[in-house]
This record gives C-alpha cells, structure tokens and sequence, in this order.
C-alpha cells in the first residue's frame, strides 16, 4: 500500500496549493484546503490512473490519503 500511497500523493501535488506536506495522514480536504469540485477532479485523475471507479457512497467516508489507498487497493484487486 505504500506504493499506492506514493503514487496518490505525486497524484495530489498539482492539487496542493498551500504547500502541505504530503503523507499516508494527509487529510484530503481539511489539511490541502480544497473545495469538494476539487476533490471530485482529483478522484477523476485518481480513477484514470488506477483504471477504477470509486463510487461516491465510499468516496464519502474517505478522508486521508492511507483511507483513500486502500479504497484503490480493493477497487484495483477487484478489477
């Protein structure tokens, strides 16, 4: 998984306009400070580039960069 976490970071680095530093901890929307179309747009680049879809019920109750890891870890081993 910490491959998945290191690939969903480099993936949010264009998305990181306050400079926070990225981790498997990172609070997608608190510590970046992104609006919920932005997150929807990182999500889009994220299922683009694991070729998977996330649906929006378990988009819902994810939080950190680590949650949203293993929600592409069981979406990727699915596929």
């Amino acid at each position: 998984m910490t491959d998945t976490v290191a690939q969903l970071c480099r993936l949010l680095e264009p998305f990181n306009t306050n400079g926070a530093a990225l981790s498997a901890a990172t609070d997608i929307s608190t510590d970046l400070n992104i609006d919920s179309m932005t997150v929807m747009d990182f999500v889009m680049e994220v299922e683009d580039h694991f070729d998977i879809e996330i649906p929006l019920n378990v988009l819902s109750e994810t939080r950190t960069v680590e949650d949203l890891a293993k929600v592409v870890d069981s979406r990727a081993k699915k596929g």
